[in-house]
């Protein structure tokens, strides 16, 4: 517009331009043409500008997402080669394990490893409002395992909570109760990372539970998942227990055939079916409870959906075997479920004896201890029924004072029974008094002439409980026995139960257990 404005000018000032009015105009045309291809030039290269600006970003997003693809894939490729091939599924099922590589390994508070044998059991524990049953259902499966057993089995309690505190409580309970079945490695104490699980906060509601009950039902399903994983490649069976049951175990040879026995408070399953098992559970974590899931897996593998549901009921008998008696009871009626109450009992069960009977001379039977409800000392020594007394201490005692001295040749006390296998006498030695009176007084001023240790009192100490029993031989030289006396020597932290007791003499057979435990 300047150089327009110029020519205008030149062109009005007068004659002497006139001779060059031809050639401004001409520029004037030629500088408008200009001006107006600038235009369409700027136009054209802003406008390719922007399509290199669009090609470059879409280039370099693209660059970006094959990246992140490539570094996923990678990741997951990564955490693939480190877990074994029936584990890959869980990032489908649970995806957020992508972002988190040990998520799926559990910290092993207590443990040796120990790896082929032919039991697995395991016990998932949770943090509970009311009673706690874990020592005692540890006690029940422990109490009758030779040591054999105990060589070819492993138990893993998995304290399926992560809070640090919590869990490192649980296991230090353990540690005092069981040292060792610690140190041996028959028992194992394991605990999930915390981002194993997934947000439980927003889960849909079904089958008109509440929001806690789904919560609950659905984070049961991967505590059972992560333990069985965790458990399968140690043994060939492997035992789901619930917490709060009593067991009796019994070796399980004759079920290495079936899919799944059934035991009421525990689930026995084999070993290398557990992947499948544990996968199908993923499937439906969120949708339904645990035993409703196994119940539709068996469907699954074993039902004609063209028969009706008896021939279905049929087939699943076949895979899946109901022990009876059952093998275990369930104890305690406070689910982990905030507010449930469950009385799950099984009729089978309950069968065991909980004391035995024996044949005893006439004696009189007296005790320190506080003696609990009807379970006294002379219904066990008649054979009726065990003797149960509140927590023992130091001085305490239990004395069988025969009306007719006898010589004794060996006996035999057990404390504890299967209801309650932790209520055992603990630092309780046998003695026994002579009935030879000028003995006695002797072993009072002059100490024993034997070699067993001697009371203030003129008795011999001649044994001590281990384990909840005292068992042991008589030297004839002590000749015959006025009384036999349990001591206590020191303060227990449980309560104690008599369940059998046995004297074997020329004239009789004696038999009496104890039991000492929680009531």
């Amino acid at each position: 517009q300047p150089v327009l404005k110029q020519v205008n000018y030149v062109l009005i000032a007068g004659n002497d331009f006139d001779m060059y009015q031809s050639q401004f105009l001409e520029l004037r045309q030629r500088l408008l043409y200009a001006e107006k291809e600038n235009r369409k030039r700027s136009h054209e290269l802003s406008s390719a500008l922007d399509e290199i600006k669009r090609v470059v970003a879409k280039r370099m997003n693209l660059t970006i997402n094959r990246t992140g693809l490539y570094d996923m894939k990678w990741k997951v490729s990564n955490l693939t080669r480190k877990l074994p091939v029936h584990l890959t599924n869980m990032y489908y099922y649970l995806p957020h394990l992508r972002e988190y590589e040990d998520a799926i390994f559990p910290n092993v508070i207590f443990g040796q490893q120990r790896t082929g044998v032919s039991l697995v059991m395991g016990i998932p524990t949770v943090k509970r409002e009311k009673q706690h049953y874990l020592i005692n259902t540890l006690h029940s499966l422990l109490y009758e395992l030779s040591e054999e057993q105990k060589k070819d089995c492993v138990i893993i309690v998995f304290v399926a909570e992560v809070n640090a505190e919590y869990v490192n409580s649980v296991a230090e309970s353990i540690k005092t109760s069981f040292p060792r079945e610690i140190q041996s490695g028959i028992l194992e104490v394991i605990s999930p990372p915390a981002s194993y699980y997934p947000d439980l906060s927003n889960l849909k509601k079904t089958f008109g539970d509440s929001e806690d009950r789904v919560r609950w039902r659905t984070k049961q399903n991967l505590d059972y998942s992560f333990l069985m994983l965790y458990a399968q490649p140690k043994g060939t069976l492997y035992l789901q227990v619930r917490l709060n049951c009593l067991v009796i175990f019994k070796q399980q040879q004759k079920y290495l055939n079936m899919h799944l026995l059934v035991l009421l408070s525990g689930k026995l399953f084999k070993s290398e079916d557990l992947p499948l098992i544990v996968e199908f559970f993923l499937m439906f974590y969120k949708d339904k409870p645990i035993d409703w899931l196994i119940d539709h897996l068996l469907w699954v593998k074993v039902c004609n959906p063209e028969k009706d549901a008896i021939h279905c009921e049929k087939e699943k008998a076949e895979l899946r075997i109901r022990a009876k008696p059952s093998l275990f009871q369930h104890m305690g009626i406070y689910s982990s479920l905030a507010g449930k109450i469950q009385n799950l009992k099984d009729k089978d069960f309950g069968k065991n004896v909980l004391h035995k009977a024996h044949n005893n001379p006439p004696a009189k039977v007296d005790t320190s201890l506080q003696i609990y409800q009807q379970y006294t000392l002379e219904k066990i020594y008649k054979g009726e029924d065990c003797f149960w007394a509140s927590a023992p201490v130091a001085g305490d005692y239990i004395r069988f004072t025969f009306l007719n001295p006898l010589k004794i040749e060996r006996y035999f006390f057990r404390s504890g029974n299967m209801e309650h296998p932790g209520d055992k006498l603990f630092n309780t030695t046998v003695e026994v008094l002579p009935a030879d009176v000028s003995l006695s007084k002797e072993l009072v001023d002059n100490g024993s002439k034997f070699n067993y240790p001697a009371t203030k009192d003129g008795y011999l100490k001649i044994g001590a409980f281990e384990n909840g029993i005292a068992e042991g031989g008589v030297s004839q030289s002590i000749g015959k026995i006025q009384a036999i006396r349990l001591s206590v020597n020191s303060d227990s932290p449980v309560w104690a139960i008599l369940s059998e007791k046995m004297f074997l003499s020329k004239v009789s057979y004696i038999k009496i257990s104890p039991l000492l435990g929680n009531a």
